[in-house]
């Protein structure tokens, strides 16, 4: 590749259609990469003004079925294979279930599991596999508070997101050609989920009453914002220096 040959920037973006998963691809897309959303539904909208840079997949992430079946078509082969610069954002993700461990319903805990963690490793070993051509291959995969501090009631989501910075810290000590990996805490972001936990029952949330007053101080970050920085620290030098960062410890 000469200096003046374009360099081929690609990402992968789980969970695109809302929240901060939109607000990732938007962000990415500004910064000259076309994006392959992969979901259950797909993004219209986004597809329509971005009709050269976006291509979406429709796939159950919380059945490992399913994103085998996708995964055996070839499409993140094909769609990483002349890119020089590649990205995977696991975003997509639950909180659900909330409540008391007795109170949980083993299917939904198992379905929580495969979104949060089993979906993210899956891709993660593929994208890896099939981005070997690109010299610059980074992983993100979106953590929370949660995967570092315990909160009652929410045992199933704290669980799987720390299993997301558990898995980040040992693939970067294997030092994979050009391959960097962290998990990044967005921080407390106004979407959908932040709504749901402030309408949660406190006896199954003991904390509801922490996130309610976030919202009612205006301390909720926009996913515009919140994505912007993300991407900004995805895409410096410093991402993969340390394998679980937290945007809020940052500096603007």
């Amino acid at each position: 590749m000469t200096s003046s040959t374009p360099i081929i920037s690609k990402a992968i973006v789980t969970g695109h259609t809302r929240g901060l998963g939109a607000a990732l691809s938007e962000a990415l897309l500004a910064r000259g990469f076309t994006v392959l959303g992969v979901s259950r539904t797909r993004h219209t909208s986004l597809a329509a003004r971005f009709p050269d840079a976006v291509e979406e997949a429709e796939v159950d992430l919380a059945d490992p079925e399913n994103i085998e079946a996708w995964l055996s078509t070839g499409a993140l082969q094909r769609f990483l294979r002349d890119a020089d610069r590649v990205v995977l954002v696991n975003n997509a993700g639950t909180a659900e279930p909330i409540g008391p461990l007795d109170a949980l319903n083993a299917r939904e805990v198992g379905r929580s599991v495969v979104l949060n963690v089993a979906a993210p490793l899956m891709l993660s070993c593929a994208f890896a596999e099939a981005s070997k051509q690109a010299s610059d291959r980074r992983i993100a995969h979106v953590s929370s508070g949660a995967a570092r501090n315990a909160y009652a009631g929410w045992s199933v989501y704290c669980a799987t997101k720390a299993a997301l910075d558990h898995h980040a810290r040992a693939v970067a000590l294997g030092n994979e050609a050009g391959l960097r990996i962290a998990t990044i805490a967005p921080g407390v972001v106004d979407t959908a989920m932040q709504a749901a936990l402030r309408d949660t029952d406190k006896a199954a949330f003991p904390s509801r009453d922490k996130f309610v007053e976030l919202e009612r101080a205006g301390q909720l970050t926009p996913p515009q914002q919140a994505a912007e920085k993300f991407t900004d620290y995805l895409l410096s030098s410093r991402f993969g220096e340390a394998a679980t960062v937290d945007l809020r410890a940052l500096p603007s």
